[in-house]
């Protein structure tokens, strides 16, 4: 009798299956996907239009064939739109052209394209000095800024306020270039006239995300009125953050009025303190900044805190109308660059390689053309 040949029986499943979570699952799956195909598509358009820019202004609007070829761009444009539709209009058309001419570096471009939309490029096209389109591109990117809070960023002239605090520090400087600015635009808090400092740091407390935006990328915050105490006494911090990137500590003191020279002596004990007992193993040495409504940059120069790890900043409640904000920023903008050629320690060509975001240091004798 031969014997029958019995296949193990198999352990039954659960038949059960939990939609909702099956849902959520395969939800997951399609957003990553149309994510990234978005990614994918928005780059391929990017570079389409940097390329078509590109073939314009070196084939057709170059050299004795300019004229003739700014003729020859709009019948091309005309023809574009009956195959492809409005998106080659002849506005865009020469928005390619510029983007192609201020983006020259295709390799940027490429590296740019997955993370910032056409839109983006576009408000950086308004832009005078490839410096600044640089910080804004890479502010967009690591801050993830949509095309509104780029616009905004450049209208409120964060990138020149920057370029101010860069001007105050010496090349032994401890704190690191490209961190702070000045002024601090603090308009957004909603704090009324005579206002405590109390009053400052609570707005800031309540609105901290819109305050590390106007700080940048990288500030964490970690805690206000930090305690420190030494040989019975207490001291207190107004606000603490760490920067991620710079792995450091960041100590923030907020004053009302005018800074005064007695201030450096109770950040230089905070930061001595924070080094000593707060800072961790890998982390570097604390820096602090002092936020006053008024600070002379002359007198900050002549002491030099900026060894001592020491920042002073301006912070302005109340933003006068454009045309009177855009004049003053530009007016401490060409004193920080009078105060810079005097020193004649940091040049401003040097500052400019320091700023160096996304071009090859081979690009750096084609800047601010």
């Amino acid at each position: 009798m031969e014997k029958k040949n019995k296949k193990k029986a198999l352990p039954l499943k659960n038949t059960q299956i939990d939609e909702s979570s099956l849902f959520t699952h395969i939800s997951k799956i399609i957003e990553k996907r149309k994510y990234q195909a978005g990614m994918y598509a928005n780059r391929e358009v990017t570079l389409m239009y940097w390329e078509i820019g590109h073939y314009i202004r070196s084939t057709i609007l170059d050299g004795e064939r300019a004229e003739y070829g700014k003729k020859i761009v709009v019948t091309l444009s005309q023809q574009l739109i009956i195959k492809y539709g409005q998106s080659f209009d002849i506005d865009n058309i020469r928005r390619m052209v510029r983007f192609a001419e201020k983006f020259s570096n295709f390799k940027i471009v490429a590296e740019l394209a997955p993370q910032l939309s056409w839109s983006h490029f576009i408000e950086l096209l308004s832009l005078e000095t490839d410096e600044a389109r640089h910080y804004y591109a890479n502010e967009a990117v690591k801050s993830h800024l949509g095309t509104k809070e780029l616009r905004r960023q450049i209208s409120r002239k964060a990138y020149e306020r920057r370029e101010i605090a860069n001007s105050q520090l010496s090349e032994d400087a401890i704190i690191p270039f490209n961190v702070f600015k000045d002024p601090y635009l603090l308009d957004t808090l909603g704090l009324k006239e005579n206002f405590l400092e109390a009053d400052l740091e609570k707005a800031i407390l309540t609105e901290i995300e819109t305050f590390i935006l106007e700080f940048g990328h990288g500030f964490t915050f970690v805690e206000r009125q930090k305690r420190m105490t030494m040989d019975g006494s207490d001291y207190t911090l107004d606000l603490l953050f760490y920067h991620r990137d710079l792995k450091r500590l960041v100590a923030i003191e907020l004053k009302i009025g005018k800074f005064t020279p007695q201030y450096e002596g109770q950040m230089r004990f905070y930061l001595k303190w924070l080094n000593k007992y707060e800072r961790r193993e890998g982390e570097n040495e604390p820096i602090g900044i002092i936020l006053c409504t008024k600070a002379s940059r002359k007198q900050i120069e002549l002491m030099e805190l900026d060894k001592s790890g020491i920042a002073v900043a301006e912070y302005w409640t109340n933003l006068p109308p454009k045309s009177e904000f855009e004049r003053k920023i530009k007016e401490i903008l060409i004193e920080a660059r009078e105060r810079l050629e005097r020193r004649k320690l940091l040049p401003i060509d040097k500052t400019q390689k320091q700023i160096d975001y996304f071009y090859d240091s081979k690009d750096d004798d084609n800047e601010d053309k």
